[in-house]
């Protein structure tokens, strides 16, 4: 026990076998992303047990999904190109340079901000219809937007600038900033919803409320006393260089966000062509319960990296290879585990989310479909953060792209095509991530583990 704590307290990854290493640093980052998740899930809870609206209200939330994604995708942008420069010069103890990173990273994501808000508010309902809704399902998903967009500048304001209290060594504030989100949350869900019968419009405000205390958590500590480099008002003018280099680094993260965005849109669309309403609410079923599913393999991929990363800079490669082969094992367990739950409960994963009697009835068989390749998702994700955490960003970024863009999509517009239907578009995931997540594991395993 000992060991663990002193693992944890000076971060010394040298220290004790790797495999505690790696459970210290994922069980943290695990616990933040159920948190997170939280967040996300919530609202489709509750609006999925909204009497009288059947699967309507549930499409409706369904379809805003490409909207929230572009808008994390510019977050990410910014936030993910900022933090790591903000970080450098800190390092090299420019910290004044440090300060004008963060100002121009905040003055980017507000200007973002009002450009996607007016953009989106205005053609809401283009965008709407061309992501994939029916007049019937429009009513839900627009009013739930056009109250969500209020928010939009609090959203990317946590996303973009919580990095920035990491960085300064406060994980425990920046994990708050989540928490507190989260928590009110789902306080205020039930009281809006159905506590003022608001409906999703009642989920909507609770989501703005959340995220604007969030955003006001994480200004309010960016400019008091305790973070050592702080948010200015005279550090926000923006200097183009400072904008270009913030904007390249942040591309990886655009770029992964946007083709999830692109995903999203097409595959609502073709199960709109192909099913209707109802199977575009299936999938925003499926979508949840795969990200239910998904945050221990997460957790501990992500608690993997910084140890391998350290012990593969120390050139220590036997103990590198005993990290790698732990990350692997414990997570192709868990996806086995985890696909053997899904595949003999798929009744209990839907009544979490509804009580329609449409959705019951018909998606166990496509849960049965969609599913069928979890465990692949387990080589996907070992391969990518392995190369992450060795420093090869590239490789990790062309297999999260091939598998989205080479793969799924042409499997989207194709399969309908052959006489499947419907279930041609939910069979592209399984398919996807066989083919994905095989590739991404040998490519690793023959051009970085048999190497070292």
């Amino acid at each position: 026990m000992s060991e663990v704590v002193q693992i944890t307290k000076n971060n010394d990854f040298s220290k004790g076998p790797i495999w505690k290493c790696i459970v210290v640093q994922a069980i943290p980052l695990t616990l933040a992303q159920i948190v997170q998740l939280l967040y996300n899930v919530v609202d489709r809870i509750y609006i999925g047990h909204l009497p009288g609206a059947d699967s309507m209200a549930l499409t409706g939330i369904g379809l805003t999904f490409p909207v929230v994604t572009l808008i994390m995708a510019f977050a990410s942008l910014f936030g993910m190109g900022g933090t790591p420069l903000f970080s450098i010069a800190r390092g090299a103890k420019e910290d004044e340079e440090a300060e004008y990173i963060m100002g121009n990273v905040f003055t980017l994501l507000l200007i973002t901000s009002c450009i996607l808000f007016t953009f989106c508010f205005i053609f809401r309902k283009p965008i709407l219809y061309l992501f994939g809704a029916s007049d019937e399902s429009f009513v839900y998903a627009d009013e739930y937007l056009r109250v969500y967009l209020f928010g939009l500048v609090f959203s990317m304001i946590v996303t973009g600038m919580n990095g920035f209290i990491n960085a300064q060594g406060f994980p425990g504030v920046g994990m708050f900033t989540t928490v507190i989100g989260a928590a009110l949350n789902m306080i205020l869900d039930p009281i809006f919803i159905f506590g003022m019968h608001m409906g999703v419009t009642g989920a909507a405000v609770a989501t703005v409320i959340s995220q604007m205390v969030s955003a006001i958590w994480v200004i309010m500590f960016l400019t008091g006393k305790k973070p050592m480099l702080k948010l200015k008002r005279s550090c926000m003018w923006l200097q183009g260089k400072r904008v270009r280099d913030i904007s390249q680094l942040g591309l990886s993260g655009f770029i992964m966000h946007g083709t999830n965005c692109v995903v999203q849109v097409i595959c609502n669309v073709n199960l709109q062509v192909f099913g209707g309403d109802l199977y575009v609410g299936i999938m925003t079923v499926l979508n949840s319960v795969k990200e239910i599913l998904g945050v221990p393999v997460g957790g501990i991929s992500s608690g993997a990296q910084p140890v391998l990363g350290f012990t593969y800079g120390a050139k220590e490669f036997k103990r590198l290879k005993e990290g790698m082969r732990f990350a692997i094992i414990v997570g192709i367990a868990y996806a086995v585990f985890a696909w053997i739950l899904v595949m003999t409960l798929p009744e209990f994963f839907f009544k979490i989310f509804s009580d329609d009697a449409d959705i019951l009835s018909a998606g166990p068989k496509v849960l049965h479909i969609y599913f069928f390749g979890f465990i692949f998702m387990a080589f996907q994700y070992a391969g990518q953060s392995i190369f992450q955490a060795l420093g090869f960003a590239k490789r990790a970024i062309f297999f999260s792209m091939f598998r989205k863009v080479i793969i799924v999509i042409p499997l989207i517009l194709i399969l309908p095509q052959t006489g499947l239907g419907v279930y041609g578009v939910f069979l592209a995931e399984p398919i996807s991530n066989a083919i994905g997540g095989i590739l991404c594991f040998t490519t690793m395993w023959l051009t970085v583990y048999r190497k070292l």
